[in-house]
C-alpha cells in the first residue's frame, strides 16, 4: 500500500522540508490539533454571553457534562484537575477526529503521540498524591505491613508502570487501526460511497477512545488521592 498524501506534509515538502514532513507527520499534526484548540478557544471566549446561544451553548453542555461526570467519580475535592482531565479529552478528541478528513493525519494514530499523553498522566497521578498525603504517598507501594514490602514495592510500581503502556498503546492501537482500515478502504473501493460506514463507526471509536482515556487518568488520580491500605 501506497504512503498516503497528507496535505500539511505536501506543503512542508513543498518548502523543502521532505524529510520532516515523511518522518514527523504526528508531530505536525500534534501542532494543527493544538492550534485548533487555541484558536477555538480564543474566539469562544470573545463570543461568551450571559445568555448563551450558538457553539457556547454546545461547550457549555460538554464542559459541564464532563465535569459533572469526573465529580461523581472523585468527589468535589477532585474539581481542582478538571482542567488537565478537560484538555486531555479535548486534545484526544480532536486529534483522533481530525484523521476522518481525507488528507489529514490523527496524531493519536502514532504511539510518540499517546506515550506523551499517558506520561503526562502518569507524573501527574503522583503529583497529586503528593499534593495530598506528602512524604505517606509512599505507602501506596508498601503494602498494609512493613515486612509485605519486598513483595509489594516491585508488584506496585511495575503495576504503575504498566499503566503507560496500557494507556498509549489501547488509544494507538485502536486509532491506528481505524486509520489503517480507512486507507485500505479508500485505496479498494474509492473515496466516497464504500468507506461511509467505516467512518461513521470512525466517529464513535473516537469520541470512546477520548472518553476511556480520560476515565481511566481520573480512576488513577482518583487512587493517588485515597489513603493508603
Amino acid at each position: 500500500m501506497e504512503h498516503p498524501i497528507f496535505f500539511i506534509d505536501a506543503i512542508l515538502s513543498a518548502m523543502g522540508f521532505e524529510h520532516f514532513a515523511h518522518h514527523y507527520s504526528h508531530v505536525t499534526y500534534t501542532w494543527l490539533t493544538m492550534l485548533i484548540l487555541i484558536l477555538s478557544a480564543l474566539f469562544m471566549a470573545k463570543k461568551v454571553k450571559i445568555v448563551p446561544e450558538g457553539g457556547q451553548n454546545f461547550f457549555e453542555v460538554l464542559i459541564s457534562g464532563l465535569e459533572n461526570f469526573m465529580v461523581e467519580i472523585t468527589g468535589p475535592e477532585g474539581r481542582f484537575f478538571f482542567p488537565f482531565i478537560a484538555t486531555v479529552f479535548l486534545f484526544v478528541l480532536v486529534s483522533n477526529l481530525i484523521g476522518l478528513i481525507p488528507g489529514m493525519f490523527s496524531p493519536t494514530a502514532n504511539l510518540n503521540t499517546t506515550l506523551a499523553l499517558a506520561l503526562c498522566t502518569f507524573i501527574y497521578t503522583h503529583v497529586i498524591g503528593i499534593k495530598f498525603h506528602g512524604i505517606k504517598y509512599i505507602k501506596h507501594f508498601c503494602g498494609p505491613v512493613w515486612w509485605l514490602i519486598p513483595l509489594m514495592l516491585p508488584i506496585e510500581l511495575i503495576g504503575h508502570l504498566a499503566r503507560i503502556m496500557s494507556l498509549s498503546v489501547r488509544l494507538f492501537g485502536n486509532i491506528f487501526g481505524k486509520e489503517m482500515v480507512l486507507a485500505i478502504l479508500f485505496s479498494l473501493a474509492g473515496l466516497y460511497l464504500a468507506p461511509l460506514p467505516i467512518m461513521f463507526l470512525g466517529i464513535l471509536v473516537c469520541f470512546i477512545q477520548a472518553l476511556v482515556f480520560m476515565l481511566l487518568s481520573t480512576m488513577y488520580f482518583v487512587g493517588a488521592m485515597e489513603h493508603a491500605h
